[in-house]
């Protein structure tokens, strides 16, 4: 499979694996508990195979941005957390370091 389609699987993994441990409340709920496990094992299986073919720093940065990116939008949008200027600022911020990244592998 394409090394890009493993990153993006890793993130949608980790970034329901976070969502799940939202849900978990501390462990104290079984079921959510249980599939964030799965989900952090499935997102780390895939990161592993992208980094068969990505450098390590490039690849640990975009699947930790977006996932940062991605989960705050969600707790947002879905768990009613507060939002504000710097929160949007700081997700403009991470985006666009994880693009300049990118530029920076691809022309090196």
């Amino acid at each position: 499979m394409n090394k890009w389609f493993y990153l993006i699987l890793a993130i949608v993994f980790e970034v329901t694996g976070t969502t799940f441990m939202k849900l978990s409340s501390g462990f104290s709920k079984i079921v959510p508990s249980a599939l964030m496990l799965i989900f952090y094992i499935l997102s780390l299986t895939m990161l592993t195979f992208a980094l068969k073919k990505l450098d390590v720093g490039v690849s640990y940065a975009i699947w930790s941005g977006l996932g940062t990116a991605l989960i705050t939008i969600i707790g947002i949008i879905f768990f009613k957390e507060s939002f504000n200027f710097i929160k949007i600022f700081a997700i403009i911020l991470i985006i666009t370091g994880v693009v300049i990244l990118q530029l920076q592998n691809s022309t090196s």
